[in-house]
């Protein structure tokens, strides 16, 4: 992308919009902006601004659009997948500021919220309104909202109620090219025109800038049960998980672990330790949820029963608050440990549940055609597996150029499967290159072709989701 370097004049009237105070140029500072948490990349801004309304955003894109300067939009900077990094420099605007809870309507079960909002504690406060908004990612913690709307986000509880777009209703946008909008209606039902908030919604930042979201909340459950199910192999996981659906169980969260995968986030925890036979091959991490406990045991019942059809070993039931909280820490934490363990890069694959199978096996199999070793989690009660392939003993040549050859075979097979490249991580700068699979020419210019209509001259986050 060409692009017109940052100069004084442009910094003066940055300045001028945001204030000296939130803005920065030094370059140690711009250090913790220049990478998220896809893997070990670095691009530097050239400055960062800290806008706190929506006529600042609209302020700094329009100064960006005459002066051909690309605008990278961040949050809380945990993606995985490099969708908040300014890789041709320019301006990165941080939404840290936009973080007030604007108002929770408990008559209609909405809420209207800022993006810097961090997810947990959105989800704490509507929690003591007996309110629910389930999308959680690992990260929920420290990812800001507006980022969980940018990728779509999902996490344990997808299977039961979805992911990010299934709780939006409307959403207060600013465009690439300045305009402020609103995409929707604050209703449950909507049929008029074009949904834009649903096209907003996973868009990584390339379509505008959210700046108010209107959620819809759901009533909280009052009740949940968690165990932890082992079994003699990843088949025997895996298939377990689509006769559990059809028993006619639906659990809150159904999470599968291989064993490297819990062995590794025990020994990183260092105080989470659960006892692994030493034949057991993978996990499933169980929770139902409801309002009757009586119900909720029946179906945990339900579940150890088809878990004793598919070779599983004993259960671990969490009885109390503490044990939940222990294995979900397990869970929570397998990414971390990968991260610690050795260089690696995470595909987020997604297939039909029944598939699950075959994917894990497959993915096995081009582990030892291309010499890597693989540590695969994810959500099995939607068929996201987080595919971490870790560079161990292999070359930095077979690392940096054969690998390649290898994912690319992955994303093969899950095509092969019914599935996709991305199930709640994005495309962002890391799978671009791998769009071919997944679109045909027609799909990928109908795609392109909306990102010109929004931002014409290519200057909001630039170089992610297509090859430019």
């Amino acid at each position: 992308m060409s692009h017109k370097n940052i100069t004084k004049e442009i910094i003066d009237q940055l300045i001028n919009i945001v204030g000296a105070e939130y803005l920065i140029v030094d370059v140690d500072v711009l250090e913790k902006f220049s990478h998220d948490e896809t893997e070990d990349l670095r691009f530097y801004p050239e400055v960062v601004v800290k806008p706190r309304t929506a006529e600042e955003i609209s302020a700094i894109l329009k100064l960006a659009n005459i002066e051909n300067i690309p605008v990278t939009p961040r949050g809380g900077g945990t993606g995985l997948s490099g969708g908040a990094l300014a890789i041709y420099g320019g301006i990165l605007i941080s939404m840290e500021r936009f973080n007030e809870i604007l108002e929770i309507d408990d008559d209609n079960n909405q809420a209207t919220v800022e993006p810097g909002v961090i997810t947990e504690v959105f989800q704490n406060a509507v929690k003591e309104k007996g309110l629910f908004y389930p999308p959680d990612p690992s990260s929920k913690g420290s990812c800001f909202l507006g980022g969980n709307l940018g990728e779509c986000a999902g996490g344990p509880k997808a299977v039961k109620y979805g992911v990010t777009r299934d709780y939006i209703l409307n959403l207060q946008v600013v465009l690439p090219t300045g305009e402020i909008i609103w995409t929707g209606a604050n209703v449950l039902k909507n049929s008029t025109g074009y949904n834009l908030t649903q096209l907003l919604v996973g868009s990584e930042g390339t379509l505008g800038i959210i700046t108010q979201i209107v959620f819809r909340l759901i009533p909280l459950p009052k009740e949940d049960l968690l165990m932890l199910i082992p079994f003699l192999s990843e088949e025997s996981a895996c298939n377990c998980v689509k006769d559990i659906f059809k028993a006619g169980i639906t659990p809150s969260c159904m999470e599968f672990m291989e064993r490297d995968a819990i062995m590794m986030s025990m020994e990183f925890l260092g105080d989470c330790d659960v006892e692994v036979a030493d034949n057991v091959k993978a996990h499933l991490l169980i929770e139902v949820d409801g309002n009757d406990a009586d119900v909720l045991l029946h179906d945990c019942e339900v579940i150890m029963g088809v878990a004793e059809k598919h070779e599983c070993g004993e259960v671990l039931f969490a009885e109390s608050d503490n044990a939940k909280n222990r294995l979900w820490r397990l869970r929570r934490n397998v990414a971390e440990a990968v991260k610690a363990d050795s260089v690696y890069k995470e595909e987020d694959t997604v297939v039909p549940r029944a598939q699950l199978a075959i994917l894990i096996k497959g993915v096995k199999a081009l582990g030892v055609k291309y010499g890597f070793k693989s540590v695969c989690y994810g959500h099995a009660g939607d068929g996201n597996v987080h595919v971490n392939i870790l560079k161990g003993d292999m070359s930095e040549e077979d690392w940096n150029n054969k690998l390649i050859d290898g994912i690319r075979e992955i994303f093969e097979l899950v095509k092969s499967l019914g599935g996709t490249i991305s199930g709640e991580h994005g495309i962002g700068l890391v799978q671009k290159e791998f769009m071919d699979i997944i679109f045909d020419e027609n799909q990928l210019r109908i795609q392109k072709g909306i990102k010109k209509l929004f931002d014409p001259k290519n200057i909001l986050n630039p170089g992610k989701i297509f090859e430019d």
